[in-house]
């Protein structure tokens, strides 16, 4: 099988991976904090705006019944400065004494409220950008600005072992991308169903290398029947990937951010994808020092560890990037 037609079904998997997700996702989808709350934005650097389907009942001021935190960090709420409404009541403009950051998700939970004749206990509705920009700023920030070789500094013995051709490289890129996609979804999924309802997050680290194992020896096997030449080439670095960091790195990521589904592969997709311009950029190099006159001491791993530096000073010039 030529490099073409794998590179088209690895895509293929990948786009009914990502299909799978949203249909398992969308029922899972609030219409809407209990049909209470439709819409939400931020207002200015301290204010959230909530939308209300129908006028929130005049006896009802939001004194003490308005918490707001960011996703990230329930346990410790923002400090709600003041709650006030528009004339017609169907917007409500929450206050904080904190900077809020339009670049992350906040939480914003109502109690004892009643809106068009309806009483609600306790109602959450979660405030942040449109779904695309959050994805796009989440794949761009794990590809360059947080790139895992050259700002993490992770994921550096696959990263050498297989960085010396350009076919090895793109070989191994597209694999760590597909694993890493894969498990990102199912971890998500394991995590969030399963050990987080059991209360069993202190077995996160195990079950997610033994999810990613799974994957492997399923790429494996793909391989090994569909591309022979590049299995060969990959070697031992293949079976690596499983006790890769990057690949435990991601899952972990995602826990702790509370990522969705949707965020949960954009994270996996921008890692591998700046774990795969990694190898692509340093192999382009090696190629090229092979024919180089470079001294004795420095020829092999000395010269390239020089190089990876380079680059990492390089890629620092994206840090200043902001996409919030």
């Amino acid at each position: 099988m030529t490099a073409r037609a794998f590179f088209r079904r690895t895509v293929l998997l990948v786009l009914a991976a990502a299909c799978c997700a949203a249909l398992w996702t969308a029922p899972a989808t609030p219409a809407v904090a209990a049909g209470l709350i439709t819409d939400g934005s931020f207002h200015d650097d301290h204010t959230l705006s909530l939308t209300l389907a129908d006028a929130m009942d005049a006896g009802w001021d939001g004194a003490g019944k308005v918490t707001v935190f960011e996703r990230t960090s329930p346990d410790i709420p923002l400090t709600v400065r003041s709650v006030t409404f528009t004339p017609d009541r169907r917007e409500l403009h929450v206050a904080v004494e904190e900077l809020v950051n339009p670049g992350e998700a906040y939480v914003v939970r109502l109690r004892d409220c009643s809106a068009g004749g309806r009483a609600v206990a306790e109602v959450d509705y979660t405030v942040r950008r449109g779904m695309l920009a959050i994805l796009v700023t989440i794949i761009l920030s794990a590809s360059l600005i947080h790139n895992f070789v050259f700002t993490r500094y992770l994921g550096l013995c696959i990263f050498f072992g297989t960085s010396g051709r350009k076919e090895t490289a793109v070989g191994m890129g597209i694999s760590f991308t597909v694993v890493m996609t894969l498990s990102a979804g199912f971890i998500w999924a394991v995590y969030n169903f399963v050990l987080k309802p059991l209360h069993l997050d202190f077995l996160q680290v195990l079950v997610f290398v033994g999810i990613v194992a799974i994957f492997v020896q399923f790429l494996d096997t793909v391989l090994r029947k569909v591309n022979p030449f590049l299995f060969k080439k990959l070697g031992v670095y293949l079976v690596l990937i499983t006790t890769n960091c990057i690949v435990l790195a991601v899952p972990l990521i995602l826990v702790n951010n509370a990522y969705d589904m949707w965020e949960s592969l954009a994270l996996a997709l921008g890692s591998g994808a700046g774990f795969a311009l990694a190898l692509f950029l340093m192999a382009s190099v090696r190629e090229r020092l092979e024919l180089a006159d470079i001294p004795g001491p420095f020829r092999g791993l000395p010269i390239a560890f020089v190089v990876a530096g380079l680059f990492a000073l390089a890629f620092l010039g994206f840090s200043g990037l902001n996409l919030g």
